[in-house]
C-alpha cells in the first residue's frame, strides 16, 4: 500500500518519496513495524486472551515446571501473524508473485493452526484438529505453491551461460548488456529462464534440476517434472511446519529458532536477487525475488518481538496458530529462493526434533510387536523433553539449542563458498 503511495508521490517529485524504491529502506521499515506491533499490541492481545480464559491445557508428563504453565494464554500466534502480515501489506509490492504466495502461506497455515487451537481451547478437546485434516491442508498448500512456481511466467532463474565473445550482443542477452561479464577469464552472460533448477550445498557445480530425476523417461521427462517438484514441495511443507510445531515445547525455543532461520534466509534472498552478488558468489540469480527481503524482515521483527513475552517464564504461547505458520513460511521461503536443500542444515533444530519423534514412535511400535513391550530410544521425545528428563533447566536447554541454531546458520552461509 505505502509502496504504491511512495511511487505515486515520487512521480509528483515529492522529496523523500523515492526512498520507497529501495528494498533495504522498506525492509527496515517492515522490521521496525513488526517489532512495534508485536511488542506494543502484543500486551493488549495477551490481556484479551486472559480475559477470555484462552489458556493452555497442559498434560502432566512428569516434566519439571510443566504444571505451572497450565492456564498460560495460548493462540498467541495471532500476534506473530499480525506482525508479519501488516508490515508486508504496507511496504511490499503486492503485485509480486513471491509476496502473494508468502501471504497465502501465512494466512493458510495460520488458519489451520487457529482451528486446531480453537478446538483444543473452546471445545476442550486435547486432540485438536484431526491430523488427517492438517495434512490435507498442508498438501493443498504445497500443491498450490508448487504449481504456481512451476507455471507462473514471473518465476524465473538467471542462468550464467558461457558464450564466445563474437556471439555477445545486446539483442542476444535476455537481460541487458550489463549482464555480460568476465569471470575467471571466461565470458558469460545471464539469461532468464523458467524451470525447476535449484541449489545443492557442498558441490562445485551446485545447480540441480528436478528434471534429472525423471530423465529415464526420455522425451516425456519434461512433462512429468512438475509432479516430482510438487511432491518434494509438499513433503518439505509438511515436514518443516510439523517440525516447528514439535519444537514449540519450551519457552522461546521455536520463536528464537525461527528468528535465526529467518535472518539467514533473508541474507540468502538479498544475495540471490542481486546479480552482482550472485555472480561474485557464483550462486543462482533469482529475478524479482528481492521483495522477499521485505517479507522476511517483517518475519524477523515479528518473532523477535514475540520473544519479549515468550521467553522463560512465558506470558503467552504461540500455539499451533503460530508454530505451523512459522514452519510453513520457512519451508516455502527456502523453496522460492531455490535453497530447499539447505533446509537439513539451516533448520537442523526442527529436523532433529521431528526425527527424534519419528524414531521414538517407530522403535516403540517395532519393539512392542517383536518383544511384547515397547522400548524407547530417548527418555522422552521430542529431543528437548529428553534433556528435561535429565533435569537440565529449561532456560539452559533453550539457550543451548539456540546456540546450535546460530552455528547451523553460519554453516549454511559458509556453504556458499565451500564446495
Amino acid at each position: 500500500m505505502l509502496y504504491k503511495l511512495g511511487n505515486w508521490l515520487n512521480e509528483l517529485d515529492i522529496p523523500g518519496a523515492g526512498l520507497f524504491h529501495y528494498i533495504s529502506f522498506r525492509s527496515g521499515l517492515a522490521l521496525i513495524t513488526a517489532l512495534l506491533i508485536s511488542m506494543v499490541f502484543g500486551r493488549k492481545i495477551i490481556d484479551y486472551l486472559k480475559a477470555k480464559q484462552v489458556g493452555e491445557l497442559v498434560r502432566d508428563l512428569g516434566l519439571e515446571g510443566q504444571v505451572q504453565k497450565s492456564g498460560t494464554p495460548t493462540m498467541g500466534g495471532i500476534i506473530i501473524l499480525a506482525a508479519i502480515l501488516i508490515p508486508t501489506l504496507l511496504f511490499a509490492n503486492l503485485d509480486n508473485i513471491y509476496i502473494i504466495l508468502m501471504i497465502l502461506t501465512t494466512v493458510w497455515l495460520g488458519l489451520i493452526g487457529f482451528l486446531d487451537d480453537y478446538i483444543k481451547v473452546f471445545k476442550k478437546d486435547k486432540g485438536g484438529l484431526a491430523a488427517r485434516f492438517k495434512i490435507i491442508g498442508q498438501v493443498i498448500l504445497g500443491l498450490i505453491i508448487a504449481l504456481t512456481l512451476y507455471f507462473h511466467p514471473d518465476v524465473m532463474v538467471g542462468e550464467k551461460i558461457l558464450v564466445k565473445s563474437s556471439d555477445i550482443t545486446v539483442k542476444d542477452s535476455v537481460l541487458s548488456a550489463k549482464d555480460i561479464n568476465l569471470h575467471n577469464g571466461m565470458t558469460y552472460k545471464y539469461s532468464q529462464s523458467r524451470g525447476t533448477t535449484t541449489t545443492i550445498p557442498f558441490v562445485k557445480n551446485n545447480e540441480f534440476n528436478y528434471e534429472w530425476l525423471v530423465s529415464w523417461m526420455g522425451g516425456n521427462s519434461a512433462r512429468w517434472t512438475w509432479l516430482v517438484f510438487a511432491i518434494i514441495v509438499i513433503m518439505l511443507v509438511i515436514f518443516i511446519s510439523n517440525g516447528a510445531n514439535l519444537t514449540d515445547g519450551l519457552d522461546g525455543l521455536a520463536t528464537g529458532s525461527s528468528a535465526i532461520i529467518g535472518a539467514t534466509l533473508g541474507i540468502l534472498a538479498y544475495l540471490s536477487c542481486h546479480y552482482e552478488f550472485a555472480d561474485y558468489l557464483n550462486i543462482m540469480y533469482i529475478p524479482f525475488s528481492g521483495e522477499l527481503t521485505v517479507f522476511v524482515s517483517a518475519f524477523i521483527g515479528a518473532t523477535v518481538g514475540f520473544m519479549w513475552f515468550n521467553t522463560y517464564p512465558a506470558q503467552v504461547f504461540m500455539g499451533d496458530t503460530g508454530s505451523l505458520a512459522l514452519g510453513g513460511i520457512i519451508a516455502v521461503f527456502a523453496i522460492m529462493i531455490r535453497k530447499e536443500f539447505f533446509i537439513p542444515i539451516l533448520c537442523g533444530v526442527f529436523v532433529i526434533e521431528n526425527l527424534t519423534v519419528m524414531m521414538q514412535v517407530g522403535w516403540f511400535k517395532y519393539t512392542r510387536k517383536r518383544y511384547g513391550e515397547g522400548r524407547r530410544i530417548f527418555l522422552m521425545a521430542p529431543l528437548h523433553h529428553h534433556f528435561q528428563k535429565k533435569n537440565i533447566p529449561e532456560p539452559k536447554i533453550v539457550v543451548r539449542f539456540l546456540i546450535v541454531g546460530i552455528l547451523l546458520a553460519v554453516i549454511t552461509i559458509v556453504t556458499l563458498k565451500i564446495r
